[in-house]
């Protein structure tokens, strides 16, 4: 685990008062060029979270004291689609921002890796001392192993990537409740005790009920299972067939993908099932935000499946307007191959990767580091968390407390809006450095009663044992060194497009050859080999083979 953060409260300086907040210059130029006229720098800045936003109102108060302790102006660009396209667009389009930040693992960060290569990054190795925070954030100590030495500290001893959100400490390692949620009317409604599903018949047996009990909301029809964008974590499922991580012991002390299991089959034909039988919404993996979330609104959904925080979110309307709605969580359910007693192995890890690219020259790279020290700052983290203190916030006996008016101006808002208008949760969070909200920041002063119980009720429900923070190396971290990874890479990118494909495939044989096919070229194209080599590399070390998402 990493260091821990051992700096105390301090006192914080913001003390803007809102009618200068409100008088910022709006005069700069584009690109990460002052204006000539003192008036600072614009920065365009992509924040590439699929279906992220900003505010309806220009500027935020947020920013006007970004703006007032930095000098930038903040021009944002967010993502509505898949992260990892994004990537790859602006680097082949070279329609570059001059700051991007997105998240911190998979095809995303592989794009970024490779830019970092081919040298579209700014290399910050030699700036570095004088931002503290900045180096702090990428300090060998508070980051992953195997990130580190994949993302951060490979570039001979050249550094391009910043790592953001990573727990400063163990009670910063925030556990986000990923599982299946139903709504607790249905629940009843079917008459079944949710915490009496564990296995995966008693699931699918659960999501029979729902099905046969015909229920339709405003002449529409319940779907029993379903998730948010793109699939968006519909497939959290996995676990009941193997262990969840991407690669598994073959019980040799060797490791094999997880792709290459019996138990994937397994999970693969499992929902097949599901949608052949009308369990599953069958729009899962290619709807929108906008729409999951208007199926939601419209009480069409019986099981969601994501972390609890965005089912609180998307569920609150439909749940005001109809008490006793409100999700709860399902289990805890088994998980595969793993003793019922373990701890949840959770991969905690920093969020979001942070980089300045070769659009932004000379003036504008040291404009990015000020502004993105600043946001790594204590300064910085509370601003984007809490909004401006004396306007939203004030210390109180050294703690910080909500504005009681914004507080009830927060809670009542079901869009989010009134806190982007703010500046919060419009991605500025992805920019801190460490995660410390509870060593430092004192905890979420925004969350209100009622979502901290239910919070901790899900805890107590699908954590018994508690949770345990993966600190192994991750094979898939290692694998991306192999000398076949150029050439395999295309084909471990295809794996999540294969299941899709296979769970609509028209039968299961030929779902059993789509997945076979794609064993065969993974094979042709080098996968034995990365293999050996990632097993050769990680002898004698701790690996990473027992995960829950998080």
């Amino acid at each position: 685990m990493n260091r821990i953060w051992s700096k105390g409260m301090s006192i914080l300086l913001v003390s803007i008062m809102t009618g200068s907040l409100l008088s910022g210059c709006m005069n700069s130029s584009e690109n990460g060029e002052g204006d000539g006229e003192g008036n600072g720098t614009t920065l365009k800045i992509l924040h590439n979270w699929n279906g992220s936003g900003g505010s309806d109102n220009g500027i935020t108060p947020i920013e006007e004291v970004i703006k007032e302790k930095t000098g930038v102006t903040l021009e944002w660009e967010y993502t509505k689609g898949s992260e990892t396209e994004k990537v790859n667009q602006i680097f082949a389009t070279q329609d570059l921002p001059d700051i991007y930040t997105g998240p911190a693992w998979g095809g995303e960060l592989d794009g970024i890796i490779k830019a970092a290569k081919e040298g579209q990054l700014v290399d910050i190795s030699d700036k570095l001392d004088n931002y503290p925070n900045l180096a702090q954030s990428i300090a060998e100590e508070n980051v992953p192993p195997a990130l580190y030495e994949k993302a951060i500290n490979a570039y001979d001893g050249k550094k391009y990537l910043l790592l953001q959100n990573q727990p400063a400490t163990n009670e910063d390692g925030i556990d986000w409740l990923y599982g299946f949620y139903v709504r607790k009317d249905i629940a009843e409604k079917v008459g079944v005790d949710p915490q009496s599903v564990v296995t995966k018949e008693d699931f699918y047996a659960f999501l029979k009920k729902i099905k046969d009990a015909n229920l339709q909301e405003n002449g529409q029809p319940v779907f029993p299972l379903g998730g948010f964008s793109n699939g968006w974590s519909v497939g959290i499922g996995n676990t009941m067939f193997y262990s969840g991580a991407g690669y598994v012991d073959k019980g040799d002390g060797t490791l094999e993908h997880s792709f290459f299991t019996p138990g994937y089959e397994e999970y693969m034909l499992f929902y097949r099932k599901m949608v052949a039988e009308g369990l599953l919404d069958p729009d899962v993996f290619t709807q929108t935000d906008p729409i999951a979330k208007e199926k939601i609104n419209q009480g069409r959904i019986a099981i969601l499946a994501a972390h609890y925080p965005a089912i609180l979110d998307a569920s609150k309307e439909y749940v005001t307007s109809h008490p006793g709605s409100d999700y709860i969580p399902v289990g805890p359910l088994e998980r595969a191959d793993v003793d019922p007693s373990r701890p949840v192995d959770l991969g905690i890890q920093g969020n979001n990767v942070t980089v300045i690219t070769k659009n932004c020259k000379g003036a504008c790279v040291d404009a990015a580091l000020k502004f993105l020290d600043y946001m790594a700052s204590d300064e910085g983290f509370m601003l984007s968390r809490y909004g401006v203190q004396g306007v939203h916030w004030d210390l109180k006996d050294g703690k910080p407390v909500a504005n009681k008016e914004w507080f009830d101006k927060f809670a009542a808002d079901q869009s989010g809006k009134v806190r982007k208008n703010v500046g919060i949760s419009i991605g500025l969070e992805s920019l801190t450095g460490l995660d410390r909200i509870n060593s430092y920041a004192g905890g979420d002063i925004w969350a209100d009663q009622d979502r901290v119980d239910a919070m901790d009720h899900a805890r107590k429900v699908l954590r018994p044992n508690g949770i345990q923070v993966i600190t192994a190396y991750n094979p898939g971290d290692v694998i991306t060194k192999a000398p076949e990874w150029e050439m395999l890479k295309p084909s471990m990118d295809r794996m999540g497009d294969a299941w899709k494909e296979a769970v609509f495939a028209k039968s299961d044989e030929a779902a059993m050859s789509i997945i076979n096919e794609l064993r065969d070229q993974l094979r042709n194209t080098g996968y034995d080999q990365a293999m050996q080599f990632t097993n050769d590399n990680l002898k004698g070390k701790e690996v990473v083979t027992v995960q829950m998402p998080n």
